[in-house]
C-alpha cells in the first residue's frame, strides 16, 4: 500500500513557518517522526517513509502554491498512487484556528493550491486535510495574514494540531478515511485567547 502525502506551501525562507505553509510543517513533522529525509527532486522535495507495512511518499512541492497540481500529478503518476491514497494538507481560512477537517473531496474554496490540483487531476474528489488558520485580520489584509507568521499565543496550539495531523495521516492509512473522519473531525482544540 502506497500513499502520497502532499503538504502545500511556498518555497523560500520568507515563507517558512507562515500560516500558508502549514502543509510543509505537517509534512516535515510526519517525515521526522518516521525517520525519513527530504531530498530535492523533480517539482518537489520528496521523502519516503515506511510505517506498519505501508509506504508514504511525502512531497513538499517546489512549484509555489499556485502550481501545486503539477507536482501532485507528477508524483502520483510516477509512484502509481491511486486518487483515494492521495492526501493533501493545506491551510484553511474558512475554519477557526482550533479546528482540523478531513474530507474525501470537495470544492477548492478559493484555495489556489487546491484549484491547481483540481485542474490537473480533473476532479475535486481527492482527500484533503484542512488545517484551520482562522480569519482574524482587518478587511483587505488577507494576504498579509495568510503569509504572516503565527503569533506567540497561537504557536502552542499550532504545534498541538501539527502532532494531531501526523496522527490523522497514520489513521487514514490504517483505518481508512471514513473512520478517521469520525474520530477526528469533531475534535476542538483549546482556543487561543
Amino acid at each position: 500500500m502506497k500513499y502520497l502525502i502532499a503538504g502545500l506551501g511556498n518555497i523560500g525562507e520568507e515563507y517558512r513557518h507562515t500560516r500558508h505553509n502549514i502543509g510543509f510543517d505537517v509534512a516535515e513533522a510526519f517525515v521526522a517522526k518516521h525517520g525519513g529525509v527530504f531530498r530535492s527532486d523533480r517539482l518537489a522535495d520528496v521523502a519516503e517513509c515506511r510505517w506498519k507495512g505501508k509506504v508514504f511518499v511525502v512531497i513538499k512541492p517546489t512549484t509555489y502554491m499556485n502550481l501545486s497540481g503539477k507536482a501532485v500529478k507528477y508524483w502520483m503518476d510516477k509512484e502509481k498512487v491511486p486518487l483515494e491514497q492521495l492526501l493533501v494538507i493545506m491551510d484553511e481560512l474558512a475554519l477557526p484556528l482550533n479546528v482540523l477537517r478531513l474530507r474525501p473531496g470537495g470544492s477548492d474554496a478559493g484555495h489556489n493550491g487546491l484549484k491547481s490540483i483540481q485542474e490537473l487531476l480533473g476532479t475535486n474528489q481527492y482527500p484533503r486535510l484542512r488545517f484551520g488558520i482562522g480569519n482574524d485580520f482587518p478587511k483587505g489584509r488577507q494576504v498579509e495574514y495568510v503569509l504572516g507568521r503565527w503569533t506567540e499565543k497561537e504557536w502552542p496550539l499550532v504545534q498541538q494540531k501539527i502532532e494531531k495531523s501526523v496522527e490523522i495521516i497514520e489513521a487514514v492509512a490504517s483505518i481508512g478515511i471514513a473512520r478517521t473522519m469520525n474520530n477526528y473531525n469533531n475534535l476542538t482544540f483549546p482556543s487561543v485567547e
